[in-house]
């Protein structure tokens, strides 16, 4: 029905007939010539409809935002003073001969040129709408260019698209899982995957080599920008490697990805082992951008008589650590303040600070109301953690957990906040994991998943499971984990070591993950794998805030769909075909009761 998008018209059309289809952008009436802007997926171009084409201007004239049109005229170059050069199409117009109304529209919940003034509730409610804006297509347009590059790339070094099923069981794997209850065999249920895991494994024992796969994923988790219940991996597999091959494969083609999207050639990517991560910057996915580091000062607060910090100092699981920002005495109380209630969210019950005035005066030249606890080792703590007259210092103590979650967060936010950045992109492997941590109870669980491998014999993992290391490894860029994967465990009796660490006894394993177990034995090869998040990688290649903003047609923070209105109730015989019975809603008691 058209001859060129509308974002294809140029110069080199001039004097061409075209055919044009899309939306009525805009619509301007001057002195009787009538202007319309008109929008496809590939651009705006302006249209001029005369008088002289009666019938055209008389369809030209009814049309309204968001009408959908045909328009057939000729390419001529818009007048002297007229022309836009900041625009693609902005030397040229269209005059038109036929005007066609395809479909009428009703008045839009919303002008796409003042989204912002409406909230995202609105815009997730009528987000064929929404979609329609430039900004939305130009993002799911190099989504788009992300996934094509990709699978070439992969296919370039033979690895194979494989999809694996949706409707599997359920297998722990870190969060709740959404649950599909099956008509043919009452009583049990599908569970959808958490991830390819278990599946892209048995695809080595199969002996494909290389797999991957854009997969769909689910988890029934609570939310946030970089979270939905349904997302998107680019999933990899492959045998008879070790970390520096899957990592060097997945590296490069980031890099590639990278260069080919955006035209951006990303730094090194340094290693750097999990504790070195915690204790420097506080988490395992540091942004490299922000040149603010945590200084540990547990030994020098050992001996002050301010048991804030002297009890988390002698702890076994205590930490005190520092951090320092330059030029940072500028900072009102109402600012400081106002951290001290944000590291609250990550449990810690206040934020010290000492602002350094004028370090020669000693003790004079510091503002803060702890400075009186420090006078034994001010001078060795600020030339620790580097202080100069004009920057601020502060400071976390508490449980380790509770320091690097806070701190860490609060050098993210000063960051922000004080425009720290030092580069565009910061990439970095983070290597060497535990292999568990610790739960509230003091159990031991899977730091990843119960089939990563450890870097040790099995005998070393059975005398000390605490300290060992896992063969896993993390890609992350600018502060946000790209993607994370490990190599495997292809051993029978190292996965049963691993079980029994994690208090998972036979019968357990067996029920839970037979049929992997079952293939172990069946000769499978040394493999190990990564997987991307597809949506926080072209939130970040957009420059998006949130993930919702990449995704078609994403959910709210409460796992809603409000276009659709899922979840929603359904009929009573499809609850009996599922052998499901409602219970009643209980009924709210009344004030006398």
């Amino acid at each position: 029905m058209r001859s060129h998008y509308c974002g294809q018209l140029n110069e080199s059309l001039i004097d061409q007939e075209v055919t044009l289809c899309g939306w009525v952008h805009r619509r301007r009436d001057h002195g009787g010539v009538i202007f319309l802007d008109m929008r496809d997926r590939d651009g705006v171009a302006q249209v001029v409809v005369d008088p002289d084409t009666a019938e055209a201007f008389a369809t030209a004239d009814r049309a309204r935002s968001e009408y959908v049109l045909r328009i057939r005229g000729r390419i001529r170059l818009r007048p002297e003073g007229t022309q836009n050069p900041n625009m693609p199409t902005g030397m040229i117009e269209v005059l038109a001969k036929d005007v066609e109304v395809l479909n009428t529209a009703a008045t839009p919940p919303f002008q796409l040129d003042e989204h912002g003034k409406v909230g995202e509730e609105v815009r997730l409610k009528y987000r064929y709408v929404d979609l329609r804006r430039p900004e939305m297509i130009e993002k799911l347009r190099l989504r788009s260019r992300i996934t094509h590059s990709v699978r070439a790339y992969l296919e370039g070094e033979g690895f194979l698209d494989i999809e694996t099923p949706i409707l599997t069981r359920a297998t722990p794997e870190g969060a709740r899982d959404y649950l599909v209850p099956s008509r043919t065999h009452e009583g049990h249920f599908f569970a959808l995957p958490q991830s390819p895991q278990l599946f892209k494994q048995l695809l080595m024992v199969s002996g494909f080599d290389r797999y991957y796969q854009i997969a769909k994923c689910f988890r029934d988790e609570d939310l946030r920008a970089d979270r939905q219940p349904e997302f998107t991996q680019i999933d990899i597999e492959a045998s008879f490697i070790e970390e520096r091959d899957i990592m060097g494969i997945t590296e490069t083609m980031v890099r590639q990805l990278f260069q080919d999207v955006l035209d951006v050639a990303l730094p090194e990517f340094p290693r750097m082992p999990y504790s070195e991560a915690m204790q420097r910057y506080g988490s395992d996915k540091p942004d490299l951008r922000i040149p603010l580091e945590l200084v540990d000062v547990d030994d020098l607060m050992q001996s002050v008589d301010f048991k804030v910090f002297s009890g988390p100092a002698k702890a076994d699981d205590g930490r005190v650590a520092a951090l320092k920002v330059s030029s940072g005495a500028k900072l009102s109380r109402k600012e400081i303040d106002d951290y001290t209630k944000f590291v609250g969210i990550y449990g810690a019950k206040g934020l010290a600070w000492i602002k350094v005035n004028e370090r020669a005066k000693g003790l004079d030249g510091l503002q803060s109301p702890i400075v009186k606890f420090m006078e034994g080792v001010i001078e060795e703590l600020l030339d620790r953690v580097g202080a100069e007259d004009g920057d601020i210092v502060f400071f976390g103590a508490d449980k380790a957990r509770v320091v690097n979650e806070a701190l860490g967060a609060l050098r993210v936010k000063l960051g922000e906040d004080l425009d720290l950045y030092t580069a565009d992109w910061a990439p970095l492997w983070v290597v060497d994991f535990p292999m568990f941590e610790a739960d509230d109870n003091g159990r031991l669980a899977a730091l990843h998943h119960p089939f990563t491998a450890p870097s040790c014999a099995p005998e070393a993992l059975k005398a000390s499971p605490a300290t060992a290391l896992s063969r896993a490894y993390d890609m992350v860029l600018n502060g946000t984990e790209l993607g994370g994967g490990s190599i495997r465990i292809h051993d029978q009796e190292m996965q049963r070591v691993v079980f029994d660490v994690l208090g998972i006894g036979k019968e357990e394993a067996e029920e839970k993950f037979g049929f992997l177990l079952d293939a172990l034995k069946f000769g499978a090869p040394p493999h190990g794998g990564l997987a991307f998040g597809l949506d926080r990688l072209v939130m970040l290649m957009t420059g998006s805030r949130t993930i919702r903003d990449v995704i078609a047609f994403p959910k709210t923070q409460s796992a809603a769909d409000l276009m659709t209105d899922a979840p929603g109730e359904v009929s009573k015989e499809q609850l009996r075909d599922l052998h499901i019975r409602l219970r009643p809603k209980a009924k709210p008691e009344s004030a006398g009761e």
